[in-house]
């Protein structure tokens, strides 16, 4: 995301229930469900094309997910915690199920693993966000 845009965010947040929250981390989770969606897209047609339905499928159910959890990042006015958490642990294990299902194809195809990564590095950032919002949660 641009500094532009990471600046209006941060101006959107003044007052809202996010603020406190890490830029940083918030930045890293958008961008990396941006480019999460984008690899699955890019796989999910490869594979379409191959006619492997599976894992077509999976990577298309991720990019839906990787959407929403990015838009959702977007959208602070009406941040619920315990929503957005719950979002981010869906989004954990639908980017941990897609990469493990391009994994089993990525020495055939390197659409798949590329996605794989892309999948991984999401669910990374995801959980370092969600561990973030646990520890801000604990703390009121």
């Amino acid at each position: 995301m641009s500094s532009m845009a990471m600046e209006m965010m941060g101006m959107r947040m003044q007052g809202m229930t996010m603020e406190g929250m890490d830029m940083d981390m918030l930045n890293d989770v958008i961008e990396a469900c941006s480019a999460c969606e984008q690899a699955c897209v890019v796989c999910s047609d490869s594979m379409m094309g191959e006619s492997m339905a599976a894992c077509a499928a999976r990577c298309m159910d991720c990019a839906d997910m990787c959407n929403t959890m990015m838009r959702a990042m977007l959208r602070p006015n009406g941040f619920d915690m315990n929503s957005m958490m719950s979002m981010l642990e869906a989004c954990v294990a639908m980017c941990r199920s897609c990469a493990a299902e391009c994994t089993r194809h990525a020495d055939m195809s390197q659409t798949c693993e590329m996605c794989s990564t892309s999948c991984m590095m999401c669910a990374d950032a995801c959980e370092v966000m969600l561990g973030s919002m646990k520890d801000m949660a604990a703390m009121k």
